[in-house]
């Protein structure tokens, strides 16, 4: 079967919508409250029983295997070389409590991240009060006396709102307002009192991590005679990762990330190795951009390969530092990646050590390694090909192959080492297979531990027997049937044996819709592998719960970006929990729905109405008179996901109930493209009672009886909370 709550582009099927956690940030946070007020001195250390909480919480952003490994990885270097964060003055100003929460997390499981400030906004705005004119010469601040003056003051002041926010929270923090950075003039003549930093004092850092403290510092620093200087707050972030060569360098701002300029999606991940180079010659890429790009590629040029530099907001730290999907833009070294098709054109002897450790079949000795290439050989000789991608130091490895006259390749292998799972490597191998094959398929075990890894880039899947096969592609479903029946042999091998259990969502190569020209890194980390562009979605009624989970859902999942979200109440603010592009609201009219109708799946391929019941029907009247003249066709007609109860119990033919992982194939063979999403009760019996029907009497059939409830809460009068209405205990429940 296809693996539910996936979607096939074309198929005029949209499974039910679950419900997700809540933001871990905002569980954290409450955890955080709650202990900081609970803390009567401060500890030396995390409270364990704390940090297993917190641990727990980290769970629901991604997979318990990926969470753990990435704080052994954090873990297994000196608490000086976790990270180090700058922080721009804006997300002090606009967003205190959030970058506390998120440091206070970070220390709460054992982790020390230095943070490095600016205050550029705040300094503005206290020149502006003096009535002191802000100069500067290519991008650098002239920083004259009275300017150095105002600065001191506010760097200390915002410097003491970071630690009193912090310190709230129960975290032990230590301002560090001098004495790190030793500097020379960068100009005098030209930029005033702006240094150059020459030294970096370590042991002012350490120490105050040995105390069991955060180190809060600003940028400013001083000459060897004792005079102060400005120093811009990213060039001391990165002056201080060169000494202390951590594992992480995050810029925090509130764009969360870097942004394609041409189709103003979000850069998720950029392999400077491969596509620094390209990224150059980019248009878009000029002025702060191009030189934001240049200092990070001469930082990381300078420090060991496991370093990467992340951009990201306050909110989503957490998501970039522990899932394997990340949240803003990663920026790593990485490595050349090569494709071959001769055997003798790569590596066999490293090619051999990685596939004997990592590759189940032959480690296990049920084949070997020899066996293996000379079965590519024969394959070749007899009119296949077979193709072998890597990377230099051989850190992972994938065997593509062809039969004669076939246009599907067959993913045989794809192993990697730890290092390029963390690395993200494995993502880059996965854009070059892709970029070379349009049509992939492959079988995996269904006992492997990284299912979710091939689930996330796979178009489908079907399950035959103890094994799955995967496609990505392919839109025949008769040609589907061939290969299912047909199946390769299995395990092309996960990633690793610490494979991804939720890769970076989308890929930095084009799969997804681009300008002309857009490169390869326009798009997102990982993998939707859709035979086109993402599935646009409309979403009509965003501002209660269920659009508000809806919208986290869409956000990370690989198939779907949002197109329209509309809200009466809400028009005009920006859509929040929601990264792949900046959004705001809207406010349509059922009238202007059927405008954007009339243009069938050009601007919006599914419309979710997620709105109370009895509301949804002028919505549905739009669409249905502004794509009557389109061909009844999937390609052409949107599809319509109603979550109300309003037509679940449809008489016309019209409307499918969808529940796909009961009725897939109901729901796949119906061709009208309107789907009554089923209510929570249904779905909850259905799903229970579906294993027992082959065992049941068909003249005993059991009753299900569901109870919710009212709080009788609110100072509004309602039904919910009128005595005489709810007297009897039980009223019925709305269908």
């Amino acid at each position: 079967m296809i693996r539910a709550g996936r979607f096939l582009k074309g198929s005029g099927i949209m499974g039910r919508i679950a419900r997700t956690a809540p933001s871990a940030l905002a569980q954290i946070s409450g955890v955080l409250r709650t202990a900081s007020t609970q803390r009567c001195s401060y500890q030396s250390g995390p409270d364990s029983s704390e940090k297993e909480t917190i641990v727990k919480l980290l769970y629901n952003i991604g997979s318990k295997k990926e969470v753990e490994q990435y704080l052994r990885h954090f873990s297994s270097v000196e608490s000086q070389k976790f990270a180090v964060i700058k922080v721009g003055g804006a997300v002090i100003s606009d967003d205190l409590a959030t970058l506390a929460s998120a440091l206070t997390f970070l220390n709460r499981v054992g982790l020390y991240p230095i943070v490095v400030h600016g205050a550029g906004p705040q300094l503005n705005k206290r020149l502006e009060v003096a009535g002191i004119e802000a100069r500067y010469e290519d991008g650098i601040r002239i920083t004259d006396g009275p300017t150095l003056a105002i600065a001191r003051e506010v760097f200390a002041s915002e410097n003491r709102k970071l630690v009193e926010a912090l310190e709230r929270l129960g975290t032990r923090a230590r301002p560090i307002t001098s004495g790190v950075f030793v500097a020379d003039y960068l100009n005098k003549d030209k930029y005033d009192r702006v240094g150059k930093i020459v030294r970096v004092n370590r042991e002012v850092v350490e120490s105050s991590i040995r105390a069991g403290c955060l180190p809060i510092l600003t940028s400013l620093a001083e000459t060897p005679e004792g005079q102060i200087l400005n120093v811009n707050a990213d060039i001391a972030a990165g002056e201080l990762a060169r000494v202390l060569e951590p594992l992480k360098i995050v810029y925090l701002n509130e764009k969360n990330g870097l942004y394609h300029g041409t189709t103003g999606k979000r850069i998720e991940t950029i392999h400077l190795d491969e596509e620094y180079e390209d990224l150059l010659k980019e248009p878009w890429v000029r002025y702060g951009t191009k030189l934001k790009l240049k200092e990070i590629k001469e930082l990381l040029d300078t420090l060991p390969r496991s370093s990467s530099v992340a951009i990201i907001s306050a909110e989503h730290l957490h998501k970039e530092l522990f899932t394997h999907s990340g949240a803003g833009t990663l920026i790593m070294r990485g490595h050349r990646l090569f494709s071959e098709q001769d055997l003798a054109a790569v590596d066999s002897d490293r090619l051999r050590a990685l596939l004997i450790e990592y590759d189940p079949l032959i480690s296990s000795g049920e084949t070997s390694a020899a066996t293996y290439w000379q079965k590519l050989a024969q394959l070749k000789s007899n009119g296949g090909q077979y193709w072998i991608y890597g990377d230099e130091p051989y850190q992972v490895a994938a065997v593509v192959t062809q039969a004669p006259n076939q246009s599907v390749s067959v993913l045989e292998k794809f192993v990697a080492t730890k290092a390029a799972v963390l690395g993200n490597i494995t993502d880059n191998a996965w854009k070059l297979i892709t970029r070379d094959h349009s049509q992939l398929v492959w079988t995996v075990p269904r006992t492997d531990d990284s299912l979710s890894w091939h689930f996330e880039r796979a178009d489908g899947s079907w399950a035959v027997g103890d094994e799955i096969v995967f496609w990505y592609g392919i839109q025949d479903w008769a040609q589907i049937a061939r290969l299912v029946s047909a199946k390769p042999a299995p395990s092309p091998a996960s990633p690793a044996t610490s494979a991804p259990a939720g890769s970076r969502s989308y890929s930095t190569m084009a799969r997804r819709f681009a300008a002309p020209g857009t490169p390869r890194h326009a798009g997102r980390r990982g993998y939707a592998t859709a035979s086109g562009s993402p599935l646009r979605v409309g979403l009509i009624g965003a501002r209660g719960f269920t659009g508000r989970e809806l919208i986290k859902l869409i956000d990370s999942h690989p198939r779907f970006e949002l197109a329209y979200v509309s809200s009466r109440e809400l028009a005009g603010k920006p859509v929040p929990n929601y990264t792949k592009a900046s959004l705001s609201h809207v406010n349509l009219s059922a009238q202007e729905v059927g405008d954007i109708a009339r243009a069938g799946r050009e601007t919006v391929d599914v419309w979710i109405l997620a709105l109370p019941n009895g509301v949804a029907a002028p919505f549905v009247d739009a669409i249905d008179t502004a794509t009557a003249s389109l061909p009844s066709t999937p390609q052409h007609q949107p599809i319509v996901v109603d979550l109300s109860a309003d037509y679940r119990f449809d008489v016309t033919g019209r409307w499918v109930y969808g529940l796909p992982e009961l009725h897939r194939k109901d729901l796949v063979s119906w061709s009208t493209g309107r789907i009554a999403n089923p209510g929570c009760y249904a779905t909850g019996s259905q799903l229970g009672l579906a294993p027992l029907l082959p065992y049941m009497d068909a003249t005993r059939l059991p009753s299900v009886f569901g109870v919710s409830g009212y709080s009788g809460a609110g100072t509004k009068p309602s039904p919910k909370n009128d005595p005489a209405f709810l007297a009897d205990n039980l009223i019925p429940y709305a269908a």
